[in-house]
């Protein structure tokens, strides 16, 4: 419960990062990313397994790639579900995205 709570916060946390650095991506405060947070994390566990799986043939085409679309698609679906969290358009969604993975995957490096 711990290493949830404290990826929750850290999450949260680049969100908020995110919001800084990519135009079109807005977050109203700590509430707002932390509600943002945890929607992410749920769309990321049950909603992004079946698109990965129905859009394979393209991932496979594209060698992979095709995951960052996927990744812009439920930060999208993350801010149309969480009052606070905004993203406007495809773009910073995509941006966005693809900074918070990397900031994601620097802060597991950093910490494992």
């Amino acid at each position: 419960m711990g290493a949830f709570l404290i990826h929750l916060l850290v999450t949260a946390g680049l969100l908020l990062l995110v919001a800084k650095i990519v135009d079109g991506v807005d977050v109203d405060g700590l509430g707002s990313a932390l509600f943002a947070a945890l929607i992410l994390g749920l769309v990321n566990g049950l909603v992004r397994p079946l698109a990965v799986f129905l859009s394979l043939p393209l991932t496979i085409i594209t060698f992979g790639l095709f995951l960052l679309v996927i990744n812009a698609l439920m930060l999208w679906l993350a801010a149309a579900i969480v009052p606070g969290f905004k993203v406007r358009g495809f773009a910073p969604a995509f941006w966005g995205a693809a900074l918070l993975t990397l900031f994601n995957w620097g802060i597991d490096r950093l910490f494992s």
